[in-house]
């Protein structure tokens, strides 16, 4: 079984500068990498405006979208859609296409999302599906659940607050964040603490714990 993520740039035709946009969220994924290795196959652009990623559990997939949500910058957003399922390749002429259960899963996941997000929830992000077979519902409501919560504090972060939320999943002291920024530290802890990172940081820190 297989945790997949099919990814795509939120109102991408609205971009004035799409090459521009290309590189912020390449280097951003390529940060998160390095962050936090362990991807079967990172976050990679594919045709369009999607990138997609496969990842050891379901875990893991949220832990990487809870750092790529933090280190993107305001200029650019992305919309996440991660599939619970089996999944396999065709071979052709131009190359192995990626195919299976699980990448149907990621791509029902990005339509509701994109729904719930005209409806009800203009601040959610991440949305997750599992193929028939695959997966656990109960265990796949609790990472909705979770994911709503988060993507609506992470949404409602300043840039700056979302850098020092990630540099705190990562573990750097508010000192070090205040050094990185040129403010004080006191000034590190009311924007984390205003913005409810500490939530976003705990949360980040359960999905790592060993199972």
């Amino acid at each position: 079984m297989s945790v997949v993520i099919t990814a795509d740039i939120i109102a991408s035709r609205e971009l004035t500068d799409r090459a521009r946009a290309q590189r912020l969220i390449d280097d951003a994924v390529a940060r998160v990498d390095h962050d936090l290795p362990g991807a079967d196959r990172v976050l990679t652009p594919t045709v369009g405006d999607e990138l997609q990623g496969v990842y050891p559990g379901l875990a893991d997939a949220l832990a990487a979208v809870t750092l790529l949500r933090l280190r993107l910058p305001d200029e650019v957003d992305l919309r996440f859609g991660i599939g619970v399922g089996e999944i396999g390749v065709i071979p052709s002429a131009a190359g192995d296409i990626a195919e299976g259960p699980g990448w149907w899963a990621a791509r029902e996941a990005i339509d509701t999302l994109h729904a719930k997000q005209v409806r009800a929830l203009p601040r959610a992000r991440t949305w997750v599906v599992a193929a028939e077979g695959a997966g656990d519902a109960a265990s796949i409501a609790l990472a909705n659940a979770y994911a709503w919560a988060r993507d609506e504090l992470i949404s409602a972060m300043t840039e700056r607050t979302r850098r020092l939320a990630y540099g705190r999943c990562l573990g750097a002291t508010q000192a070090s964040l205040a050094e990185q920024e040129g403010i004080t530290q006191s000034a590190v802890s009311q924007a984390l603490n205003s913005a409810g990172a500490a939530a976003v940081v705990e949360g980040f820190r359960v999905l790592r714990m060993p199972r």
